[in-house]
């Protein structure tokens, strides 16, 4: 995996694995204000040279890793393979093990909740080492609105998160044309398909100033996306990634040759992926038996594609919500709390 770490004496966090359910995620083990490197095992030797010179880095790569976990459940909650594990030795073990979409998905999210997370601790002066966004004006930015707001520091970021996940894949030798260099290659292409995303989608924030709201004046900064927008741009990479094999001289070329060759941005995977439709301990695959689905639906969280032609049961439960809110001036709304019995539906 491209990043993992694990954390003693208690815990265990493992950054590359980015979904788990249903394990909670607990905090780096911190002496001080610095994770001892010595204790993270599962670095590369790269990685924890890294570690040794940015430790106040580690913090926040343990939180990027985390963001792109959440992500990556909330991304593939309906479908049959939900970010799930089979153990506790990784939050998705074995399926890790596969160049399947869903493992390209996961480098991917990984490497920009990395990103994402060293860019706002920079902006936010939590590194010692960044600060600030230095990006230069854009061009189309009108002239009387000013340029220098603390913007998130994507560049920074971006470097850093390649210099770090990218360091175990880069430290491995095998033979060109081999299946293990052919999976290093997909890894390092999803890693930065994953920071580009980021880096791509950051746009320019502003806030006004004047009399009164007048807005007379304008101050302008480069702000990163809200990380659903970034989860939602790689799962539309997902589900258009190419598939790949290995080809002359250890490089990757297309399987079907009739598509275009993949970009920096684009995902890409080199095996099949299993159908989740039911557990198997060699491919990592939970199943979907006991899985929620919806028996209206005809799309893959319907109970037909989810319960994978099994069929499903029915059972009723309380339902809680707020409803009949009201807006009172001035300024807040109050809701009441409803209890419905509803119908739902679990795959056999």
């Amino acid at each position: 995996m491209s990043l993992f770490i694990q954390i003693q004496p208690v815990e265990v966090i493992k950054a590359a694995s980015l979904a788990l359910t249903p394990i909670q995620m607990p905090e780096m083990y911190i002496i001080g204000a610095q994770p001892l490197c010595s204790q993270l095992s599962g670095l590369s030797q790269g990685q924890r040279k890294l570690c040794q010179l940015y430790q106040d880095h580690m913090k926040y790569i343990g939180e990027g890793a985390k963001t792109g976990i959440k992500e990556c459940q909330y991304q593939f909650r309906q479908r049959r393979w939900n970010c799930s594990t089979v153990d506790n030795e990784s939050v998705f073990g074995r399926v890790m093990q596969i160049g399947s979409r869903e493992t390209a998905f996961t480098y991917a999210i990984s490497a920009a909740g990395v990103v994402h997370a060293i860019s706002r601790a920079c902006r936010e002066g939590e590194l010692s080492t960044c600060g600030c966004s230095r990006a230069a004006r854009p061009r189309d930015l009108p002239r009387d609105w000013l340029w220098g707001g603390c913007g998130d520091n994507v560049h920074y970021g971006y470097r850093f998160s390649r210099e770090f996940v990218d360091a175990r894949e880069r430290e491995k030798n095998y033979p060109r044309g081999s299946p293990e260099q052919t999976r290093i290659l997909m890894n390092l292409q999803n890693n930065e398909a994953g920071r580009q995303a980021v880096y791509n989608l950051a746009n320019v924030a502003c806030k006004c100033h004047g009399v009164s709201g007048s807005c007379s004046l304008k101050t302008c900064w480069l702000q990163l996306a809200d990380f659903r927008q970034i989860g939602e741009f790689l799962k539309e990479k997902y589900d258009s990634a190419a598939a790949m094999r290995s080809g002359r001289k250890g490089k990757l070329e297309l399987v079907d040759k009739r598509f275009n060759p993949p970009t920096a941005g684009d995902l890409i995977y080199i095996d099949p992926s299993p159908d989740y439709c039911h557990r198997n301990e060699t491919t990592g695959s939970l199943g979907t038996q006991g899985r929620l689905c919806n028996k209206t639906s005809e799309g893959m969280d319907g109970c037909e594609l989810m319960c994978c032609g099994r069929g499903y049961d029915q059972f009723k439960t309380y339902k809680h919500e707020r409803c009949f809110c009201k807006f009172h001036w001035c300024c807040y709304v109050m809701c009441k709390r409803c209890t419905s019995l509803v119908d739902q539906f679990v795959c056999k």
